[in-house]
């Protein structure tokens, strides 16, 4: 079965992709280049999906929405897997009814399966990513996060600093607190290096845009 898997780079959509490929199932990368204020997708650093899927071993395609709408984003990644031949899509997600039910839509839409592997893994998961994944911090929108923030490892320690926050944030970033990219993991064939960035922050949310990537 060939699995489309939506991809941003970050802790979760790269874990889900693992967890199709254990399964036995063909996996192709899907990445979206989204607008900024994107509320279904990750914004930063969508250029360096391709080292990644490299680093991965696994195929990926890059598309580029014709607006800015959601709409519009999930039009082009309908458009994507049709192109592909997919027999199913599959997403990162956790927690968000939002985001599992618009790819749930595409895939009824379309006549494909659609899965969520790491659906309601909660705190086994963070376990495994903190402990295995090199994952470095690339946004942050939540009171309490900094610019200093931004580039860190998403480790234990920062996992324990997210843990006392108040107000509360979703552990798994799924809320739109932040984002991840991951330079690392045990399935990586090759580490990825963070050589120059740069990081955007208007007091309140931010990002780190990576500028050079060995």
């Amino acid at each position: 079965m060939k699995v489309a898997v939506l991809f941003s780079g970050g802790k979760d959509s790269a874990f889900a992709a693992e967890v199709c490929r254990m399964s036995g199932w063909e996996v192709v990368l899907l990445a979206i280049k989204p607008a900024m204020h994107s509320t279904m997708f990750h914004y930063p650093n969508i250029k360096w999906c391709k080292r990644q899927a490299e680093a991965m071993g696994l195929p990926i395609k890059i598309v580029k929405a014709k607006g800015k709408l959601e709409e519009d984003e999930l039009d082009a990644i309908k458009k994507a897997i049709l192109e592909l031949g997919a027999d199913a899509v599959a997403a990162g997600a956790i927690e968000s009814e939002y985001q599992k039910e618009r790819i749930d839509k595409i895939a009824y839409e379309i006549g494909i399966r659609s899965f969520a592997p790491i659906w309601r893994t909660g705190e086994s998961l963070l376990h495994e990513q903190c402990k295995y994944f090199e994952a470095h911090v690339v946004a942050v929108a939540a009171e309490g996060l900094k610019e200093d923030d931004l580039g860190k490892r998403f480790d234990f320690s920062f996992l324990e600093r997210l843990r006392k926050m108040n107000p509360p944030v979703s552990l798994h970033f799924e809320g739109g607190e932040g984002e991840t990219f991951v330079a690392h993991a045990p399935f990586f064939e090759k580490k990825l290096r963070i050589k120059r960035f740069k990081k955007i922050f208007d007091g309140a949310s931010g990002f780190l845009e990576i500028t050079s990537l060995a």
